[in-house]
This record gives structure tokens, sequence and C-alpha cells, in this order.
């Protein structure tokens, strides 16, 4: 299966609409209180540094970027192509390269795979920003990009999270100015219930090698100056043997 066009709309105009400076979309945190801390996670469990790296849901390439200087390949994908306009614009040099893939897809999924080999794999808050009914079919796409060899890393927000989206999005002075696009353009970010995030990672012929929790960090703050970071679940898993 593939997403449904209205999702991947809603995600083209998000980015067509979305401005080009660093910090200005709701979880475009800076790498060193996001992808660097992942890393730190993920990397012990790495047995091949030389397998390309995957940027699952890249959007603007922020972590892209940073996980290119570390990684010898490095493919930033989406399933906007809006969103790789600004990845490409923020990358002249070339760092990494984009591609635009819906990793709903099987048949896309397993293309790249049979392009690029077995792949480590980042996502960052991906899963919950989906519908529904589009998950299970994402991770099976994240399991055949890893192949047998590779290693991946996902961050998605807990059930924990519901409360605080909930209270600001409801805030008597709206939402936050940058979660305001997200709900314009009918993207209702939700977190995924912490067994049903293993079940997608089981159900997708894929192991849990290492877990914890670790705030997803945001771009935002609070009235009181306090950054929003949402309660979440992080997991490194590979192919199960």
């Amino acid at each position: 299966m593939s997403v449904t066009s209205r999702y991947r709309e809603a995600w083209e105009g998000f980015w067509r609409e979305a401005p080009d400076e660093p910090g200005a979309v709701f979880w475009d945190a800076a790498p060193a209180v996001t992808a660097a801390h992942h890393l730190a996670f993920f990397e012990p469990h790495l047995t091949d540094f030389g397998l390309p790296l995957i940027d699952l849901g890249c959007g603007n390439g922020t972590q892209t970027r940073f996980l290119a200087d570390r990684f010898p390949h490095v493919v930033g994908v989406d399933l906007a192509a809006a969103a790789l306009d600004h990845a490409r614009r923020a990358d002249p040099t070339g760092q990494a390269t984009y591609r635009l893939l819906d990793a709903a897809d099987d048949a896309e999924a397993k293309a790249l795979h049979a392009e690029l080999g077995d792949s480590h794999v980042y996502m960052r808050g991906v899963l919950h920003q989906c519908e529904p009914a589009d998950r299970q079919a994402l991770m099976d796409g994240f399991a055949a990009l890893l192949g047998e060899r590779g290693r991946g890393f996902l961050v998605e927000l807990s059930e924990a999270a519901g409360p605080v989206l909930g209270a600001l999005a409801q805030s008597p002075d709206g939402p936050p100015a940058k979660l305001t696009p997200v709900f314009r353009h009918g993207i209702n970010p939700g977190e995924v219930a912490d067994d049903a995030l293993s079940a997608y990672v089981r159900a997708a012929g894929l192991t849990v090698l290492a877990s914890g929790d670790l705030p997803l960090t945001t771009t935002e703050f609070t009235a009181d100056g306090t950054r929003i970071e949402l309660p979440s679940k992080w997991l490194v898993v590979a192919r199960a043997v």
C-alpha cells in the first residue's frame, strides 16, 4: 500500500509554506539536542559503518546534514517534494543526497533497497505523524530498507505525549505559533501507544536491540520561556533472526 493522497498533499502544502530559516518548524530542533543525542544510543549497535544511512522522513534535512558528517553515504528521503526542495537549498555543497520516497509503498522501499543495498535507517518522529492505517506499512518499508545487516533507530512520541499535545492545542491563547500551520494543513500529530510501537516493529520482522525514554525536543517555547519537550520512546532495531 501507499499513503493516502490527502496525507501527501497535506505535507506538500505544509512544506511549500514553511520558512527556510533554521528552527522555524516546530520539530526542527538543532542536531545538538536531537540526532547527536540519538547517536550515543545508536552507534554502539552498528556493526558495519560502511553501510549507507537513510534519514527516513528527512523534512528539510537538518538532521540529514549532521548525519552526513558522520557516515560515508547519507540519503535523506521524504514523501513531500517540497520538503526535499528545502533540504537541497540548505545543502548547496551536497553533503547528502535526497530522494522522494513513499516508504509505505512496498515497491518503492524495495526498489531503493535494491539500489543501495542494506542500509542503516534513522527515523525521528514520523510514525506519530502518519495516519494510523499507514503505520504498519511504513514500518514494513523501514524493515525492507534495513535488509539483513542494517540497524535502525526510531524515536516516537509516547502515550504520555498525548496530554501535553492536547494542552498545547487547547490553550486559551491558542496553540503555539509553530504548531498552528501543522493543524491548518490537516496534519494531526498523535502519540503512538507504547505497546503498539513494539507491535509494529515485531510485525515487520524486526527485533528490539535497545530501548529507552528520551524527550523529543522542539523549537517552540511556552509563555514562561520553557522549551517544549514531548515524552518519547526510542528503539534500536534489526532484522529478527
